[in-house]
């Protein structure tokens, strides 16, 4: 039987919300049977809501959703949402990566200021009686790809520009009864699991003096998701 706090609806998993419920109806998640459902809202998420910077961690899925884009914490939210509202038992477990996976998507003023800690998530997923651990949504294929083709002499391990990985040619981001990860490699410290990202974020959040909250939510967010763009749209 289904534990009910893993289908929850909560304040940030708000999939009632009528963005959320006309995306699953027009998609047509809930007439696929459960292993195509996974699958089809997992790709949404990893590649048609991009990689970015949102205006905090703890907003709703439908504002991620409206945004179009996100990071580990923000598309968690969404992906969360619409896979419970899809009926899949879910739960989130949360962690601190080292700041140098971040770097190139963060630079000068904004690195150097980030704390050596940075805030993190990926998102479990129960399916056939057994959880997965999904953390590939995070980075979109194509940034992916720009970056595995900028670094195409890289034949191991890779850590910067919002990824870190054993095997930077062929990371595991495919979900196919598997566990997938996109920034395991910079993790340094283990919070635990949690029922939803509201309750995780009550006890843990990144670690920002006040000032440079707001400076990362009105200058420093922005310049991160340019240099995401750059990235993307570079012509190689």
């Amino acid at each position: 039987m289904k534990d009910s706090r893993y289908l929850k609806k909560t304040k940030m998993l708000d999939y009632d919300n009528p963005l959320i419920a006309d995306l699953i109806k027009n998609k047509g998640w809930k007439e696929l049977d459960q292993f195509e459902r996974i699958v089809s809202i997992y790709n949404f998420v990893r590649d048609d809501i991009l990689f970015g910077y949102n205006i905090d961690d703890d907003i709703s899925a439908s504002r991620v959703l409206k945004d179009g884009y996100g990071q580990c914490n923000t598309k968690g939210t969404l992906f969360m949402a619409l896979l419970r509202a899809c009926d899949i038992p879910c739960r989130i477990h949360g962690f601190t990566i080292d700041k140098k996976l971040q770097k190139g998507a963060m630079t000068g003023f904004v690195y150097k200021n980030a704390p050596a800690n940075i805030f993190h998530s990926w998102v479990e997923i129960l399916f056939e009686d057994r959880w997965y651990e999904i953390e590939a949504f995070i980075v979109d294929k194509k940034y992916l790809a720009k970056l595995q083709s900028i670094y195409s002499e890289c034949n191991g391990a890779f850590c910067g520009f919002g990824v870190g990985v054993k095997d930077f040619k062929n990371p595991v981001i495919d979900f196919n009864r598997n566990n997938t990860y996109i920034q395991s490699e910079g993790i340094n410290q283990d919070f635990g699991l949690y029922d939803s990202p509201d309750d995780m974020l009550r006890e843990h959040h990144q670690e920002l003096t006040p000032i440079k909250k707001l400076a990362f939510r009105f200058f420093g967010r922005h310049m991160m998701n340019r240099n995401v763009k750059k990235i993307r749209n570079r012509k190689i």
